[in-house]
């Protein structure tokens, strides 16, 4: 073989290897769903999400598998449901024998950053694996002059730590703009307690600020809550005893929204940076928060609980060259899916078995048997234990949820015809002073046989993801005569 044909072979099995593309991931915390302008939004203006959107994929149904910070954070990086890494709370450190995204990644080639909190035991700030460089804090941190671990060296920053983490992530775009690379961005904001950066503290303060329809106490309503909802109401994790009640509904809620401004001037900046770069045709950017979260919805705030504004998150999507602008997909996608999505974007190919799926293939077109529903799993946690142990299957028009170690009633909302959750169909099902499953209190038989087709498809999906399939309530054959 000449010299020419072996650079015309060459140029072929180029143009036919996968594309190594720069991998951007904004993560935020307690990031509510519909928080944006482009959500629709009454008055909170958040221009440079609005243009990533504008420019790419705004999901229209992106849920986490669990609403709680480290278990959503863990299933992010690993593509797996909560009962299989097993990160049940905001204390448990990340087995470090589990394959995630970045490690496999810097594996492949890629220079690979985290700048932010980690929160996956909150006893140490060291680097985790998988990170070539390393600017993190113990735990939650804090907004201003925060404590830092930078690549090994302990010190105290100056300002405000999203800003501080958007200056060192597009430094980290600068020095690696020549080879693939993969930035992982995390931010402190906009968790509780809420403290806007200087210059959006005044903003809003004139906005009303807008109540969900279950905020307030109704008898009707009452009647078909869990009594633990109920009681709820009154913790810092309730409207009534908001945070330990330091603050006020109105300032915490205009509050949060402030912090909101930091992180879409940080996505501006990172956009920015990486299109003075030339990057940003080829980068896939993907913004999403963590868990969602609650403003009185049903009494409640903060997350933990299976309803809606709970467990949907924003899910923003940006890269021209890899597929289409202007979309709004209406696929459920999960925590789950951002590991398989980053790394086909990456062109790797041998990766490990994950619970979760490459939505890529969504945004092509081209998505054939997708999910229809998915697992939903809070562990109950001793320091806050006024929310229990829930497991859940959510579904395209279902919404069921299930308590453990409760003598109380457990939930089933139509989304489709009820997307507030008023009407819990199992609001008759309480076992009281009964013997036997929630199940053989339905007297409808229309309901029993719905709530029977639904727990038998979460006790698969949890057999088939290495999860205890009893967790689903379903009735065991033979169980009457064990009773």
């Amino acid at each position: 073989m000449n010299r020419r044909q072996f650079l015309a072979t060459s140029s072929a099995l180029a143009a036919q290897a996968p594309k190594r593309r720069n991998i951007v991931f904004i993560l935020s915390d307690d990031h509510r769903y519909d928080a944006m302008s482009c959500a629709g939004h009454p008055w909170l203006q958040t221009p440079n999400l609005d243009r990533l959107a504008a420019g790419g994929a705004h999901f229209q149904n992106a849920f986490v598998t669990s609403s709680l910070c480290s278990p959503s954070r863990a299933s992010i990086l690993t593509g797996l449901y909560m009962h299989a890494h097993k990160v049940e709370d905001n204390f448990s450190p990340l087995n470090e024998a589990l394959p995630t995204f970045p490690q496999i990644l810097q594996k492949s080639g890629y220079r690979t950053g985290f700048y932010g909190k980690w929160h996956m035991g909150g006893d140490s700030d060291e680097r985790r694996p998988g990170f070539d460089d390393w600017y993190s804090f113990f735990g939650q941190g804090q907004y201003e002059n925060p404590p830092v671990n930078d690549n090994g060296t302990h010190k105290t920053e100056n300002g405000n730590i999203t800003d501080i983490l958007t200056t060192r992530a597009c430094q980290f775009i600068d020095r690696h703009a020549n080879r693939p690379f993969c930035l992982y961005l995390s931010h402190k904001g906009v968790h509780f307690p809420f403290q806007p950066s200087a210059r959006h503290k005044k903003l809003y303060a004139d906005k009303p600020v807008p109540r969900p329809k279950t905020i307030w106490k109704n008898d009707d309503l009452d009647a078909q809550l869990p009594d633990w909802v109920k009681r709820r109401r009154y913790t810092r994790h309730g409207v009534e005893g908001l945070f330990g009640q330091v603050i006020s509904y109105e300032d915490a809620y205009r509050d949060y929204m402030r912090c909101l401004l930091a992180i879409d001037d940080s996505v501006g900046e990172v956009t920015k940076k990486l299109e003075e770069k030339g990057l940003l045709n080829d980068t896939l950017i993907v913004y999403m928060g963590d868990n969602g979260y609650m403003w009185g919805e049903h009494g409640l705030v903060d997350k933990r609980a299976m309803y809606e504004p709970s467990m949907r998150v924003p899910l923003i999507a940006h890269c021209p060259s890899l597929f289409p602008k202007a979309q709004k997909p209406k696929e459920m996608v999960l925590n789950l899916d951002l590991a398989p999505t980053f790394l086909e974007a990456a062109g790797v190919t041998n990766t490990p078995k994950m619970h979760g799926q490459s939505w890529l293939p969504v945004l092509a077109g081209k998505a054939t048997n997708w999910r229809k529903e998915f697992i939903y799993e809070y562990a109950w946690e001793r320091d806050y234990p006024y929310t229990p142990t829930i497991t859940g299957l959510r579904t395209e028009q279902y919404s069921l949820m299930l308590s453990e170690g409760l003598w109380d009633i457990d939930e089933l909302y139509d989304i489709q015809k009820d997307p507030d959750q008023l009407n819990n169909l199992l609001s008759g099902a309480r076992i009281g002073y009964k013997r036997g499953r929630m199940i053989e209190q339905i007297t409808d038989p229309k309901l029993k046989e719905l709530v029977t087709q639904l727990q038998k498809r979460l006790a698969q999906s949890l057999k088939a993801t290495n999860g205890d399939p009893r967790r689903a309530g379903e009735a065991i054959p033979g169980y009457a005569n064990a009773l």
